[in-house]
């Protein structure tokens, strides 16, 4: 990949980066010699994968807070500015699940966390970046759909509704600057091996509908599979690619 990449010295912020899909691609973004901002709301995770990428010869500075909150939206992005001189690349990973709950049991505090943190906070980044990236004239973002971005069974109804948009957000992105330079595209991951956890209600039908369609969705990938396709998007390599949502689930999207 390094040969067709042209991410070398490109400034990268990834989200939700010390864990997970998340740290992966901000791993693999530093070994094709990116600088990464690495984001994360655990300051112990994200200080980790810093240390990471330094041991291993790369350039990586962390940078801890809850996304859904302006004052570190602008602090991630200033970070990129002022410690990498600009910002070609925009990860929108960080996310939270629901508790898979189906609309009339959402409460609404259910409801306001999970898109505050799985829509609303790419938006605010989104919106931040796009000023530098248009003063440069290039730039590329690559957010974290979910299989749930593309059918109403693979989660519950917050978690899905959220994903739904960050597909919409992607598409619009696309369209909306597609002759200014920027590219925008997401990943759909499928099941996948993360540390990331579901606090289900005891006796709710959301839990018991979705599990009924859990058959479909195959394998788990890897967190380093999820990546490859983020940073592929990222690149070069995917110069004339923009406004996909990419499946990454083992097929599952054809079943």
């Amino acid at each position: 990949m390094s040969n067709s990449t042209g991410l070398r010295d490109r400034s990268v912020i990834v989200t939700g980066a010390g864990s997970g899909i998340g740290r992966a691609a901000a791993l693999l973004f530093a070994a094709e010699h990116a600088k990464v901002v690495v984001s994360d709301i655990d300051e112990k995770a994200a200080e980790g994968v810093v240390a990471e990428i330094d041991a291993a010869g790369g350039t990586a500075v962390a940078v801890v807070g809850d996304l859904s909150e302006q004052p570190v939206v602008d602090e991630v992005t200033t970070t990129a500015l002022s410690a990498f001189g600009g910002l070609d690349v925009l990860v929108n990973n960080a996310g939270i699940m629901d508790r898979m709950s189906a609309a009339g049991e959402t409460s609404d505090a259910e409801w306001e966390r999970v898109i505050r943190v799985n829509l609303t906070a790419p938006f605010l980044l989104c919106r931040a970046a796009l000023p530098h990236m248009l003063a440069a004239g290039k730039g590329s973002i690559v957010n974290t759909a979910s299989e749930a971005s593309l059918r109403g069974s693979a989660a519950g109804t917050a978690y899905t509704v959220s994903k739904h948009g960050i597909a919409g957000l992607t598409r619009s992105l696309a369209v909306m600057y597609r002759d200014r330079g920027i590219r925008a595209n997401a990943i759909a991951p499928g099941g996948t091996a993360t540390g990331i956890t579901v606090d289900q209600s005891a006796g709710a039908v959301g839990p018991t509908v979705v599990r009924g369609y859990a058959a479909n969705a195959g394998r788990c990938s890897t967190a380093e599979e999820q990546a490859a396709a983020i940073v592929f998007l990222a690149s070069d390599a995917a110069s004339n690619i923009s406004g996909v949502i990419l499946p990454v689930d083992n097929g599952w999207s054809a079943v």
